[in-house]
């Protein structure tokens, strides 16, 4: 089984998410809603009412890198 890294910068909740890259806060749960099929299989998974999306998914839905790694590129 593959270990996964629960403390990583890649995974956050949609909210915070939303947030970093420029939106309002219902932005994930409102894109996953109207187009599921946006998201990469395997990068937004809901965990009880919360929303966990990866910087993969978000990536995929905004067409933007990572906010917080383009100021070290």
């Amino acid at each position: 089984m593959a270990r996964i890294n629960l403390n990583t910068p890649d995974i956050m909740d949609a909210k915070e998410a939303s947030i970093i890259w420029g939106h309002a806060e219902n932005y994930v749960r409102r894109t996953y809603q109207q187009n599921p099929d946006k998201f990469p299989n395997g990068s937004i998974r809901k965990f009880g009412k919360q929303w966990i999306v990866t910087t993969e998914g978000m990536e995929a839905i905004t067409g933007t890198k990572d906010p917080r790694k383009q100021n070290n590129d």
